[in-house]
């Protein structure tokens, strides 16, 4: 794989638009969660998400995406109510304090996609890529908002005991996966301007099924769509750690390795998938990511 520099994207949002392709953009992560992978229950109070929020815009985020409902690995479903009692206070606090921010709705859910883009988000962000609510592509079609559409392989609950997919089967099959999501979009009415796509590392994918997902990432741009990489803290790259043995820190099995841990890691992975076309990377770090991501974008201008 050579180094990608992705071509200039006008992304069209609910209310304005974002230039992609240079310089990467930033998304925050604000999990208001109790049971979140990384962060779970840290930020379910409404005061501390929001100031969460505001620290990581201060930090260079460009955008943030709030989620209400955790999608680790046998997680299950959560109510669309419980989900938005969860984000909506958060969303419109942010708001009130930064008018201008750029704010992502993190759901599948089709009630809580149509109240927080009223509440103010300018992004839906459905990690199963319009596969779990039959409804949510003529809704975001109706609310013309900005669209990113994430391939998942199953469902959270069936994650844990998924068969193994041979290295060569991973690249082709997101693709297609993401190819079918991207045609719902389009019979639906959803203009190709208002559409990124993201590979969904870790969903549905086993450890080492995710490094050819970022190796040619570069694939996936011929899709057509800018691409969204979210890699912060992942599992696959604990379990990765964790085989350099004594020279980590006590670290001898993924449990060892916990996400604040994996920081290093995540800068290492996300500034290759920076390298590799994504003009958009998720993170929970944004200083650092900010710091990475302007290295990379450097060495791009540089082609």
């Amino acid at each position: 794989m050579a180094f990608v520099r992705p071509p200039p994207f006008s992304w069209q949002l609910r209310t304005r638009s974002l230039a992609l392709g240079e310089p990467t953009l930033i998304m925050g992560v604000l999990n208001v969660t109790p049971d979140s992978f990384s962060d779970g229950g840290s930020f379910l109070h409404p005061e501390r998400a929001v100031q969460h929020a505001l620290s990581m815009l201060d930090q260079g985020a460009d955008l943030i995406d709030i989620g209400g409902e955790s999608t680790r690995p046998g997680s299950q479903p959560l109510g669309s109510q419980e989900e938005q009692d969860r984000v909506l206070p958060v969303l419109e606090a942010i708001l009130c304090e930064r008018p201008t921010s750029v704010l992502s709705i993190d759901t599948y859910q089709t009630a809580t996609a149509r109240a927080a883009t009223a509440a103010g988000a300018e992004i839906v962000n459905d990690v199963s890529g319009f596969q779990w609510d039959p409804a949510m592509p003529q809704t975001c079609a109706d609310l013309r908002c900005g669209v990113i559409l994430m391939h998942t392989r199953g469902r959270p609950s069936e994650w844990r005991t998924q068969p193994r997919l041979n290295q060569e089967e991973v690249v082709p099959l997101v693709k297609s996966g993401l190819m079918q999501s991207l045609n719902l979009a389009r019979a639906a009415g959803i203009d190709t301007a208002r559409i990124v796509l993201d590979p969904g590392y870790g969903f549905g994918k086993t450890y080492d099924n995710n490094y050819p997902l970022l190796a040619h990432l570069d694939e996936l741009l011929t899709l057509g769509q800018p691409l969204l990489a979210g890699i912060s803290r992942k599992s696959f790259l604990a379990r990765t750690l964790s085989e350099i043995g004594p020279k980590a820190p006590a670290a001898t099995h993924l449990a060892d390795i916990p996400p604040e841990a994996r920081t290093n890691a995540t800068l290492a992975a996300t500034t290759a998938a920076i390298l590799a076309g994504a003009s958009i990377v998720r993170v929970h770090e944004v200083r650092t990511a900010r710091e990475a991501a302007s290295i990379a974008d450097a060495i791009l201008r540089s082609l």
